[in-house]
């Protein structure tokens, strides 16, 4: 597993606020890690969601972290991008005003954000 880069801060809205990270990965064990050594931070631990998603030799991956739907967007991402073996998960910290489905468009503009700034 490489080392796991943050994009804090990516996106704000009605008070939520989002950030995303990733790294390259190689099998489950490496998401496990991956997601172990984000959650090490408390900010991150505390998080609302965790959403995250990845493209496997053996698979597709993905988990939601109860923002239905959006593991699903993730892997949407990753396969237009054509980008495989990369861990991306989307951290929102909830504020307080439901998105409706802006919350769909800001989980994929984070992951967008990841994959150019990479």
């Amino acid at each position: 597993m490489a080392d796991l880069r943050i994009i804090d801060g990516v996106i704000s809205d009605r008070g939520s606020k989002y950030a995303v990270s990733g790294c390259q990965v190689t099998s489950r064990a490496d998401v496990d890690a991956a997601l172990k050594q984000l959650k090490r931070t408390k900010k991150f631990a505390k998080a609302t969601h965790n959403s995250w998603a990845v493209l496997l030799p053996d698979g597709a991956l993905k988990a939601d972290d109860g923002e239905s739907g959006a593991g699903n967007v993730l892997l949407a991402v990753l396969e237009g991008a054509d980008l495989r073996g990369h861990l991306i998960i989307v951290t929102r910290w909830y504020g307080g005003k439901h998105l409706g489905g802006d919350r769909f468009r800001h989980v994929r503009d984070a992951a967008k954000a990841w994959i150019d700034g990479s």
